[in-house]
């Protein structure tokens, strides 16, 4: 997928569903380019807000990624969660590091760490065997970390503040004073600090032009939507994207009775077919199916039968 497949596909959406007041879009260079190429194409371009989770994920990775001292960091609570992992101190390992948009839930581990300087903040010799002690071994000179562990808590904590107030009430003349004046609490030199500002003041000018009511700067709705709907699918024995998209507008709003009986009235099976025919001709399902079926599983390795069978998946 590329900017330029995400434009048209972009145009379609709109066309059928209206033209929107505003997007509200994750930092995703492909992304970012499909609307930037479809918003350039209107009369009057289509203001973007940029998610406020993941600019400040963002910016929270420019600011600590590279670091030797967060790297040493995040290896010891990587060593101390092997350690307690399955043992009585279980309840005390740390929130688990993703590979995969690790920034964007940072605050959970400056929290935890915060509260475990309190833990270790005993001198002397802890008796063996002791709680104490196994912390100790599982976290080896934790302590030493000091500086920088208050520094980063202090800066996800303030973070963490800053994006509940936007996420609950949205961006308006009250909240940007509240962000604003926290984001002064950051360090002088922050990355953060500089983006946090700069985001707010660009996103307060398109809600002063936009709207008078607060500004919605996060996406978090619609990724909890297809959350929920990933929930769904991962319990099949092959979790396959097909027919089953059409389960997300039932995982919208409030369902009762009289609109489900109306939604199975007006949609039969047929239409179904028709729709995923059209929209998705080809699943790991019908590719299993084709394949068995069609004998090609003796055929494997003997020649290009395999690739030929899926050369138009």
């Amino acid at each position: 997928m590329t900017g330029e497949t995400v434009y048209p596909e972009s145009e379609a959406v709109f066309n059928r569903a209206g033209k929107p007041v505003a997007i509200i879009k994750d930092r995703d260079a492909t992304l970012n380019k499909g609307v930037r190429l479809w918003s350039d194409q209107q009369v009057h371009p289509v203001p973007t807000i940029d998610d406020i989770g993941h600019t400040i994920a963002t910016s929270l990775k420019a600011q600590f990624e590279k670091l030797n001292i967060y790297k040493r960091f995040t290896a010891l609570v990587s060593h101390g969660a092997k350690c307690l992992r399955q043992t009585e101190l279980a309840f005390l390992m740390p929130p688990k590091l993703r590979s995969k948009g690790r920034f964007q839930s940072i605050g959970k581990l400056g929290e935890w760490a915060e509260k475990m300087l309190h833990v270790f903040a005993v001198s002397g010799n802890a008796e063996e065997g002791s709680q104490l002690a196994k912390l100790r071994k599982a976290f080896p000179h934790f302590s030493q970390s000091r500086d920088f562990i208050v520094r980063f808590a202090s800066t996800t904590k303030i973070i963490s503040q800053v994006m509940e107030i936007l996420k609950n009430n949205g961006l308006d003349k009250t909240t940007y004073k509240q962000c604003f004046e926290l984001s002064r609490k950051l360090p002088r030199n922050s990355k953060v600090k500089k983006c946090l500002q700069s985001w707010l003041k660009k996103h307060y000018i398109i809600q002063k032009n936009l709207t008078a009511l607060p500004l919605p700067v996060s996406s978090d709705i619609i990724e909890s939507l297809f959350g929920n709907f990933k929930h769904i699918i991962e319990r099949s024995p092959q979790a396959d994207m097909n027919r089953t998209v059409l389960l997300i507008p039932a995982l919208c709003g409030k369902l009762t009775g009289t609109t489900v009986t109306q939604a199975l009235r007006q949609a039969s099976q047929a239409d179904i077919e028709g729709w995923e025919k059209k929209h998705i001709p080809y699943t790991v399902r019908k590719k299993r199916h084709a394949f068995f079926n069609g004998g090609n599983s003796q055929k494997v390795g003997k020649d290009n039968t395999l690739k030929k069978h899926f050369s138009t998946a």
